[in-house]
């Protein structure tokens, strides 16, 4: 009986610490603690179980940037330029513009070309025709611009395009017939004519012509069956031819 009494005995006093073993499928729990007593330190990473650890969420930081962001800086200096690129292909031709502006009137021309021509001459000496047709020649020099009336052959030459005014004056003889012609090369322009009379008198005669380069414009007397003639001394100056240009032609 002693010996039942002791087996009980020690049936009794395992009965507590087996009921107080952890279980092997249930993690162990944590003590409880009052709020009054000591802080233990924590337990370090190595003393914890695996599988709390692995439990433990991950944290990730988020910084607002919008808020950390600050104000906007002055503007920079200006860089140096970069190299000129290829040339690209042509392109279609544009629309035609509008019509621009009158421009400013250019600079005067050469100088050294004349834009004017004229001529007075006269003569002092009196002429009886001796020939069928006969160049009226002058002695006497009024104008002669540029030199564009010869005196030798009594004709002047178109140097300026235009057109050009002529006139010629002579005096009658006496008795005697004046027939006369303002000639275009060898055409006959206008006509100069007196009838014989016993009076001496002034005629006169003008035309303007359209002279191109080179051409001739000179006075010529007609013979026909009666005598022809032009009066004139050595005091007074009865003929004359004159003639300037107009208005040049346009180049």
């Amino acid at each position: 009986m002693v010996i039942m009494l002791g087996v009980c005995l020690s049936v009794l006093l395992l009965l507590p610490l087996a009921s107080s073993s952890p279980s092997p499928s249930r993690p162990p729990q944590r003590p409880c603690r009052r709020c009054c007593d000591p802080l233990q330190p924590p337990e370090s990473s190595a003393a914890r179980p695996a599988h709390h650890a692995a439990a433990t969420s991950e944290v990730h930081t988020y910084i607002n940037m919008t808020i950390l962001k600050g104000d906007k800086g002055d503007r920079g200096d200006k860089g140096m330029p970069g190299k000129n690129g290829k040339e690209g292909p042509h392109g279609h031709r544009g629309p035609m513009g509008s019509q621009g502006t009158k421009g400013q009137a250019g600079a005067p021309g050469d100088a050294c070309k004349p834009q004017h021509s004229s001529f007075s001459v006269g003569r002092r000496k009196s002429l009886h025709s001796i020939d069928y047709y006969q160049a009226l020649v002058f002695d006497t020099v009024f104008v002669n611009l540029h030199e564009h009336f010869n005196m030798f052959k009594g004709k002047f030459y178109c140097f300026v395009p235009g057109i050009y005014f002529f006139n010629v004056n002579i005096h009658t003889w006496n008795f005697k017939e004046t027939y006369l012609h303002l000639m275009h090369n060898d055409k006959e322009q206008v006509i100069l004519y007196a009838q014989p009379s016993e009076r001496s008198i002034m005629q006169s005669q003008s035309v303007m012509m359209d002279l191109a380069l080179n051409d001739e414009v000179w006075v010529r007397l007609y013979k026909r069956e009666r005598e022809n003639a032009v009066y004139s001394d050595d005091v007074d100056v009865y003929i004359t031819f004159n003639g300037y240009l107009v208005a040049p032609s346009v180049q």
